[in-house]
């Protein structure tokens, strides 16, 4: 019976459009529920924030390991660095005063010093004068025997009259034939010949008195005589002694003779100081078997050029000797006194310090300091000056606030990494620093 119902209602339904639905093909219509459609929309809002939340959580991540590695690794490199650089001692320069006295070695001189050499061969027959003697220019040193000599001199005086027989011979020939000629018992010719031979007579006789005269001198020569007044400082002969003319060869001075009143000296004054030095200027020489005395010199004289191999100018300083207290030879300190232009600041400002000499690098471009800048070594080129033993002038280069390194090693490089440790004690001498390595 309800089959029965549907089926009408069915029918009912299908009215007189229903033939026309049942012949095309069947249609599928989809609905979507209302309510669905609105739950879905927060749960995609939702899916949507959780995926940018874990997005941004995973970059902060990747940000973190990368800030963390970034000064890790600087962190590393910090720490090799302060493993791998040197550890230094420095010390700062220390002005030099502007008021410089430069001091220089020297030897003491004779004014005038003269070796005496024979001036004609022979044996030293006698010797009259020692070493440590006074003598007087012209006074007789030595005498020589001559043997030679004198047998040379005894023959040239045979020739010259030899020469003077025949010039006489030849005079006598000229007036005859000259009266001859006048007869006109003689041709020109032959007076002419005859005239010629008494010229020619003539002149052998002034070359025989020549060497007369040359022997002469040469015996003269015996006598070794003193050229200036002063003393004998060296006596190199004796008695029986075989001496030759000249210093040629193996020949060697009889005597050596110096004045000692004044003295000289000569200095090798370094260019760096060679504006310093002044003709006229004093000087005060030292000697150290003298201890406490001083003796005032004069600059007598400068060359005025620098020589080019040494970079230095010689200067002579003339010395008073009148008691003789000095003596020629001896080593002596020259201490040049002079204020270099403007005060001690203004010495200061032009770089002149004074540093020991343990800061010193000697390399083939020159001489260098190890600065220690900003964690970094400078090797600095500079000027020398003065030489004081345990410290050295440096005239250009440096800086009062410069970091000095004390005992820089050999290797040490432009550039390299330092660390500066605390300096030594005051009381402790900059030689006794430990090497850096």
């Amino acid at each position: 019976m309800s089959e029965q119902t549907s089926s009408a209602h069915s029918g009912a339904h299908s009215g007189p459009h229903s033939g026309h639905l049942a012949d095309g093909p069947p249609h599928h219509v989809v609905t979507v529920d209302p309510i669905e459609q609105v739950d879905r929309g927060p749960a995609m809002r939702r899916a949507r924030w959780v995926v940018i939340v874990v997005v941004v959580l995973l970059a902060l991540g990747a940000a973190r390991t990368l800030v963390g590695r970034y000064y890790n690794a600087h962190a590393l490199e910090r720490q090799v660095s302060a493993q791998t650089s040197r550890y230094v001692s420095t010390i700062a320069p220390k002005p030099a005063n502007a008021n410089r006295e430069l001091t220089l070695p020297g030897t003491l001189q004779g004014y005038v010093e003269s070796p005496i050499y024979a001036r004609t061969s022979g044996y030293v027959l006698r010797w009259f004068k020692d070493i440590g003697a006074h003598v007087d220019k012209g006074e007789v040193l030595a005498l020589l025997d001559t043997p030679e000599v004198d047998q040379e001199l005894n023959q040239a005086q045979a020739t010259r009259n030899q020469a003077a027989a025949r010039k006489a011979l030849a005079q006598t020939s000229l007036a005859r034939w000259q009266n001859l000629r006048q007869k006109d018992a003689v041709s020109q010719q032959e007076l002419d010949e005859r005239t010629s031979a008494a010229n020619q007579a003539q002149a052998d006789l002034a070359a025989a008195d020549a060497n007369v005269r040359r022997l002469q001198e040469l015996q003269g020569f015996r006598r070794v005589v003193a050229p200036f007044a002063g003393v004998v400082t060296k006596r190199n002969v004796d008695v029986g002694t075989l001496v030759n003319a000249g210093n040629a060869g193996a020949n060697r001075e009889l005597f050596t003779l110096a004045q000692t009143d004044p003295l000289r000296i000569y200095l090798y004054v370094p260019q760096a100081y060679s504006q310093q030095v002044k003709v006229g200027q004093d000087v005060a020489v030292t000697l150290s078997e003298l201890p406490g005395q001083t003796f005032h010199g004069t600059i007598a004289r400068a060359s005025g050029a620098i020589d080019a191999t040494t970079r230095t100018m010689q200067v002579e300083v003339q010395l008073p000797n009148k008691d003789g207290r000095l003596l020629p030879g001896a080593y002596v300190q020259v201490a040049i006194k002079g204020k270099s232009s403007g005060d001690d600041a203004g010495a200061n400002a032009r770089g002149t310090f004074l540093v020991p000499t343990n800061t010193l690098l000697f390399r083939k471009e020159g001489p260098r300091i190890a600065i220690a800048e900003n964690g970094r070594v400078d090797l600095r080129p500079v000027t020398i000056g003065r030489d004081y033993g345990r410290t050295v002038e440096v005239v250009s280069g440096l800086k009062a606030t410069d970091a000095l390194i004390l005992n820089p090693a050999d290797s040490i490089e432009q550039g390299e990494a330092v660390t500066i440790v605390a300096p030594a004690p005051a009381s402790a001498p900059a030689a006794s620093a430990p090497r850096a390595s």
